[in-house]
C-alpha cells in the first residue's frame, strides 16, 4: 500500500487542531474585543472572510484552522464509526467482487486508537462467520479482508476441499458450476452454499488444488481466517493466525462497485454482506 491514509488523516487532524487551538487562545479573544468596540454599521459591513483576519490574525493560521472542523468530523467517523475500503482482489469471491466499495463497522470488536489500533473500550466480540478487515500480520501497513473461521482454541482442519471445525464438517450445499466466461478467475468453479456458525454464504471451489491442506490449533488471542474463494486465497492456511490486536472491524455493506477507473460505477452489488 503506497499511502497510509489513516496516518495522513491523523496527522492532518492533529495539525489543524493545533492551529485551531492556537487561534482560540491567542487571536479569538482579541477579535471578540475588536468586534465589541466596533460600531454596528462597521460590523455589518464586514465580509465573512474578513472576520478571521481581525486582530492581525496571520492568514496562514486562519487558513489552516478553517479545515479543522471538517477534518475532525471525517477523522472521528472514519476512526470510530465506519471506514470505507475497496476490494482489490478476488479472494472473497463470490461474496465480494474486485472493485466493490465496502463499509466496515469500526465499533464492533472494540473502540481502538487510530494508527496504533490499541483497544480502549470493549464492545462486542468477533463471531465465527464474520467478514473481518484486519492488518496483515506480516506487514501491518496492509489491510486484508477474509472470513473468520476459527476462534481461539478451535481446531481447524482443511483436507480435500473439506473444512472441519473442532472435528465437525462444515456443511455446504452444491449450487452451481460456473464456466470460465462467468468467473473473474478465468477458470471453471463450483459454487457452494456454506453454513458457518449459522451464517450462510456462498463459496467457490476450483478444480485445481489451491491453498495447502492441514490442521491448525488456534492460539489464545488469535483467529483463523479464510477467503470465500477457497482455492484462490492467501490466508491463514499459508501465513498463519490473525492476532486480536490486528482486527479493524466487521465488513457489513457494499455501497458501490467500480472495477476500473474508466468504467461506469454501478450500484448493482449494493447490499448487506453475509
Amino acid at each position: 500500500m503506497g499511502l497510509d491514509f489513516e496516518l495522513i488523516l491523523t496527522i492532518a487532524f492533529v495539525v489543524t487542531g493545533a492551529f485551531w487551538l492556537y487561534d482560540r487562545i491567542v487571536f479569538a479573544p482579541k477579535r471578540k474585543a475588536i468586534l465589541a468596540d466596533m460600531p454596528e454599521a462597521a460590523r455589518s459591513a464586514l465580509k465573512k472572510n474578513d472576520l478571521p483576519l481581525l486582530a492581525d490574525t496571520p492568514k496562514y493560521v486562519a487558513e489552516v484552522k478553517s479545515y479543522f472542523v471538517i477534518i475532525a468530523v471525517i477523522f472521528f467517523l472514519r476512526s470510530f464509526v465506519v471506514e470505507p475500503f475497496q476490494i482489490p482482489s478476488g479472494s472473497m469471491l463470490p461474496t465480494l467482487k474486485i472493485g466493490d466499495f465496502i463499509l466496515v463497522n469500526k465499533f464492533d470488536y472494540g473502540i481502538r486508537l487510530p494508527v496504533l489500533n490499541t483497544k480502549i473500550i470493549e464492545t462486542t466480540e468477533p463471531k465465527r462467520g464474520d467478514v473481518v478487515v484486519f492488518k496483515y500480520p506480516r506487514d501491518p501497513s496492509l489491510n486484508y479482508i477474509k472470513r473468520l473461521v476459527g476462534m481461539p482454541g478451535d481446531v481447524i482442519s482443511y483436507h480435500n476441499k473439506t473444512l472441519m471445525v473442532n472435528g465437525e464438517v462444515v456443511s455446504k450445499e452444491f449450487l452451481a458450476e460456473l464456466p470460465i466466461s462467468l468467473n473473474p478467475n478465468q477458470e471453471p468453479v463450483k459454487v457452494y452454499q456454506e453454513d458457518l456458525g449459522g451464517k450462510q454464504h456462498e463459496t467457490y471451489n476450483s478444480y485445481h488444488h489451491g491453498a495447502p491442506d492441514g490442521d491448525w490449533i488456534v492460539p489464545k488471542g488469535h483467529y483463523f481466517v479464510m477467503g470465500d474463494n477457497r482455492d484462490n486465497s492467501a490466508d491463514s492456511r499459508e501465513w498463519g493466525f490473525v492476532p486480536e490486536a490486528n482486527l479493524k472491524g466487521r465488513a457489513f455493506y457494499v455501497w458501490l462497485h467500480w472495477n476500473k477507473f474508466l468504467s461506469i460505477p454501478s450500484f448493482k452489488n449494493n447490499g448487506l454482506i453475509e
